[in-house]
C-alpha cells in the first residue's frame, strides 16, 4: 500500500528539496532559451542541472509516498551522498559557465548563473542537514569520511574528462598518475557503491581498518601525483601566447590543482577516519 507523507514536504530538508527543484527548472530553463550549442562543456552543465532536477524529484516522490522505506538500500547514505554530489556538480557547472558562456550583455546567462549558484548553496545547506552529527548512529556516507568519499570520486572524474591521451600516452611518470588516479577513483566508488547496498557487513575484512590502510596508500599515491605531474607536463611545454579559456596549457593547470585538491582530501579523509576509529571507539 502507498500511504501519503506530507509532512516530507514540510520539513526542512523537503523545502530545500522543492527549492532545488524549482532553480535547476529556472537555471536550464534560462540556458536552453539563451542559445544552443555542441560544446561539451555546455553539455556538461546542461547534464548537471536535469540530472539533479530528475533525481530531486524521484527523491521527493519516493519520500511522499513512503516507498524509499521499501527499496533495498541505504536511503539516508542515497540521499546524503547525492546532495554531496549534486553540490559537487551544480557549483562545477556555475563556474564553468560563468566563465565560458557568459558576458557583460547576456542577461539570461547572467541570470541563469545566480539562479545556479544559488542552487549550489541549497544542496550545501542539504548536505549540512543530513550530515551526520557528533554522536548520532547514521550510515558512513552521512559522515565526514563519507562525504569525502564522494568528493574524491568526483575530482577524479573531472581529471578523467580533463586528461588529455596525447599528452601522458609518452610519458611512464604521467601514466603512472593516470593509474594513481584511477585505482583511487575505483576504491571511492566500491566503498560508495558497498555503502548504499548495504553490503558493509558482508566485507571480509574490519572495514574501518581497511579503509584507513587504503586511505595512507591513496595519500602516498597522490604525494608522487602532485610531484611528478606537473613536473613531466610542463617539461619543455611553453605557454602559447595565444591561449583562451579552454586550451591544453590551461588542463594540465586544473589538472594539477584537482590533484593538490584529492590530496588534500585524501589526508584529511585519513585524520579523521583515524580519530573516528581509535579515538572514538576507545572513549
Amino acid at each position: 500500500m502507498v500511504t501519503l507523507d506530507f509532512k516530507t514536504l514540510t520539513v526542512p530538508v523537503g523545502i530545500l528539496r522543492i527549492l532545488e527543484v524549482i532553480f535547476t527548472c529556472i537555471t536550464f530553463s534560462l540556458v536552453a532559451s539563451a542559445y544552443y550549442t555542441t560544446n561539451s562543456f555546455w553539455a556538461w552543465c546542461m547534464f548537471t542541472w536535469c540530472f539533479c532536477f530528475c533525481v530531486t524529484i524521484f527523491i521527493l516522490v519516493l519520500e511522499l509516498t513512503s516507498l524509499n522505506s521499501k527499496l533495498p538500500i541505504s536511503w539516508d547514505d542515497f540521499t546524503t551522498s547525492f546532495a554531496m554530489l549534486a553540490t559537487l556538480m551544480v557549483l562545477t557547472a556555475s563556474l564553468l559557465y560563468s566563465i565560458i558562456f557568459t558576458c557583460s550583455g547576456c542577461g539570461r546567462q547572467i541570470a541563469a548563473c545566480v539562479i545556479s549558484f544559488l542552487t549550489f548553496i541549497l544542496y550545501a545547506v542539504e548536505v549540512g542537514l543530513t550530515r551526520a552529527k557528533p554522536g548520532e548512529i547514521s550510515g558512513f556516507l552521512s559522515t565526514v569520511p563519507g562525504l569525502l568519499k564522494v568528493l574524491e570520486a568526483f575530482v577524479a572524474c573531472i581529471i578523467f574528462i580533463c586528461l588529455d591521451f596525447t599528452i601522458y600516452s609518452t610519458h611512464p611518470g604521467l601514466q603512472w598518475c593516470v593509474a594513481v588516479y584511477s585505482i583511487c577513483f575505483i576504491f571511492a566508488l566500491l566503498v560508495i557503491i558497498l555503502t548504499i547496498g548495504r553490503l558493509l557487513s558482508r566485507f571480509p575484512a574490519p572495514f574501518n581498518k581497511v579503509l584507513i590502510a587504503c586511505n595512507v596508500l591513496a595519500v602516498l599515491m597522490y604525494i608522487t601525483a602532485v610531484i611528478i605531474w606537473p613536473v613531466y607536463s610542463f617539461r619543455d611545454r611553453q605557454r602559447p601566447n595565444s591561449c583562451p579559456v579552454i586550451c591544453p596549457w590551461n588542463i594540465i593547470i586544473v589538472v594539477s590543482f584537482l590533484t593538490c585538491v584529492n590530496l588534500i582530501a585524501y589526508i584529511v579523509d585519513t585524520v579523521y577516519s583515524f580519530k573516528l576509529v581509535f579515538f572514538t571507539t576507545q572513549t
